[in-house]
């Protein structure tokens, strides 16, 4: 199954804010029955999200503040594409290094997801990245700042992350999305002991 190609026409478009991170735009769209409706886009760098697992079934999850919701939330390694030419693993091999000091040597794409289909334009490509490995020299030369700078890291097994789903303690889409799809690849986990 494929989606579908669009009938809606734009037939305007004018920005309506700009920053350093993003831009809004409002587009006015024909719709099918003849009328006209605008339509917000907000304007983003793509992101990318990484399921670092290492040889005891345990996941990398960072606790960030995010102020949207003035509190902090459990999540995997993550950024923005916003270096110049950057693939997204490459993306992904530097965030992991710049926040968790983590690196691999196998990697694979899970999925790249719309993060709100109905209202921005980023896209998250999440990367399962496996016998993830202590490398305090992956990330030489990055000093974090902001909430960077107050990230607390920790590797959670598996199964307790999946657990901490269901229990709403992980609530993160891209997290949410990472874990069920690594689960689903690497196949079923049981506690270590």
């Amino acid at each position: 199954m494929t989606a579908e190609k669009s009938s809606y026409e734009v037939l305007s478009s004018s920005p309506a804010y700009a920053s350093e991170r993003l831009t809004v735009r409002v587009d006015t769209l024909s719709m099918p029955d003849g009328s006209r409706a605008p339509r917000e886009v907000v304007v983003v760098d793509d992101a990318v999200a990484v399921v670092a697992i290492d040889d005891q079934q345990r996941v990398c999850l960072l606790e960030q503040y995010r102020h949207p919701f003035s509190e902090r939330v459990l999540e995997l390694p993550a950024g923005k594409l916003d270096v110049q030419g950057e693939s997204p693993l490459a993306a992904a091999k530097r965030e992991l290094a710049e926040e968790a000091e983590l690196g691999s040597e196998e990697w694979t794409e899970l999925t790249c997801f719309l993060n709100s289909a109905g209202w921005t334009t980023e896209r998250t490509h999440v990367f399962l990245a496996e016998r993830a490995f202590a490398s305090r020299d992956a990330a030489s030369g990055f000093v974090a700042t902001g909430e960077e700078a107050d990230l607390r890291v920790s590797m959670v097994a598996l199964d307790e992350c999946l657990g901490m789903i269901y229990t709403r303690v992980i609530v993160d889409a891209k997290t949410i999305i990472g874990l069920l799809l690594a689960t689903s690849r690497l196949g079923p986990v049981s506690s270590q002991s």
